[in-house]
């Protein structure tokens, strides 16, 4: 695949790195290689060891600069920030050659972690009303800008529930891209993850 030019920027805002964010990160590694892009973790701290099959993924860069650093000409970088006033577009794979994501935007509730990198000043597009986990808006951001689908014509899945027993279910707050199948688009083992930490609430799973 040739490179779009396209950088994912997650900026991680965390001490550690749960196994929630470490099946997102690897799906983002692998999708953005897939597609010519790049991904990379910002601000990685030098005590947060990294798990080793991350690490060696092509497509995967960790930094411990932040993106401010390495990014010091912020027009060419896109903030996807839930307040935001206008949406992202297509038109924005022609303004903006970097897309920013904040730390977890999966919070529920939210916690506006984006607020954040909206202090540093980097023009933000928002990706519609719902909650998405950051592998979901990063597809999304590269759905939109590299395929050039608007936001309306994706197809979404929003609160599906994950049966996680013969009895029991569990409703994923958050709004997911339809797969061709039919079902939510998720990185591979995060359906066993779910059952796995059903107990424990979502706060646990981060």
């Amino acid at each position: 695949m040739a490179s779009t030019g396209k950088t994912y920027i997650v900026e991680h805002l965390d001490d550690e790195l749960g196994a929630w964010s470490e099946l997102e990160y690897m799906t983002i590694a692998k999708e953005s290689h897939e597609n010519g892009a790049s991904f990379f973790l910002t601000s990685v701290p030098a005590s947060l060891e990294l798990p080793e099959r991350l690490k060696t993924l092509p497509g995967f860069v960790a930094k411990p600069e932040s993106v401010e650093e390495l990014y010091p000409e912020k027009s060419r970088v896109c903030l996807l920030d839930p307040s935001a006033t206008k949406e992202l577009a297509p038109e924005d794979g022609d303004t903006f050659d970097v897309f920013l994501f904040g730390g977890i935007l999966g919070d529920d509730p939210p916690r506006d972690r984006t607020s954040e990198l909206r202090k540093k000043g980097f023009e933000g597009r928002r990706l519609g009303a719902m909650q998405m986990t950051t592998d979901t808006a990063v597809r999304v951001t590269r759905i939109v800008t590299q395929d050039r689908t608007p936001l309306e014509e994706i197809p979404w899945i929003d609160n599906p529930e994950i049966k996680v027993s013969r009895v029991e279910s569990v409703e994923m707050p958050f709004r997911y891209v339809k797969g061709k199948n039919g079902e939510i688009t998720v990185p591979e083992g995060m359906i066993d993850l779910i059952k796995a930490d059903s107990e424990k609430g979502f706060g646990d799973l981060f």
